[in-house]
């Protein structure tokens, strides 16, 4: 388990699933708003998104734990990775009972340290849309750097919806 004070990362377990799916995924407007992907009705018996998966070179899904407790928190991924140019994207979905704890800034320091310390990356980069409040002061917390906006690019129920991007370095990464 790869942990940052409030959390830890760890694989994904066949009894997440059901409750990341059921809290994340069934609910219609979290799902839109975190994915770049349409929204469909998906059961768990045709495969749920938060299925237990092998990681591949291009992607790794872990379950986010409060270690406090103990407790399944959410999901977190590194995606998109980019071996040649050693960069790869960040993204987390909480469960609506542990949002506003401070465990999303920490799930992304935790995803950093797999992405900068495991993988050996170079950048690391989110992106959100920009009224995610809740993600942009995790990344700012986490010392991404806001580099710009994607204008109108993303589909977001029923309307075009501008992205915010951060990236990290990882020279910035090692001198905090």
């Amino acid at each position: 388990m790869i942990t940052s004070g409030l959390v830890g990362l760890r694989a994904r377990q066949e009894a997440d699933v059901a409750i990341l799916h059921g809290e994340l995924y069934d609910d219609v407007v979290t799902a839109t708003r975190g994915d770049t992907r349409a929204w469909r009705p998906v059961d768990l018996s045709s495969g749920s998104p938060y299925a237990v998966e092998r990681p591949t070179d291009k992607e790794a899904s872990f379950s986010v734990v409060e270690l406090a407790t103990g407790d399944l928190a959410g999901a977190a991924i590194v995606w998109e990775i980019d071996a040649h140019n050693r960069s790869a994207h960040l993204g987390l979905t909480l469960r609506p009972a542990f949002r506003g704890r401070g465990l999303g800034s920490e799930t992304l320091r935790a995803l950093c340290v797999y992405g900068f310390d495991f993988l050996g990356l170079h950048r690391l980069q989110i992106e959100t849309i920009t009224d995610n409040h809740a993600m942009i002061a995790a990344a700012e917390k986490a010392g991404f750097t806001r580099e710009g906006i994607l204008r109108d690019d993303a589909w977001v129920l029923g309307e075009f919806v501008s992205d915010v991007i951060y990236g990290l370095l990882d020279s910035e990464y090692r001198q905090r």
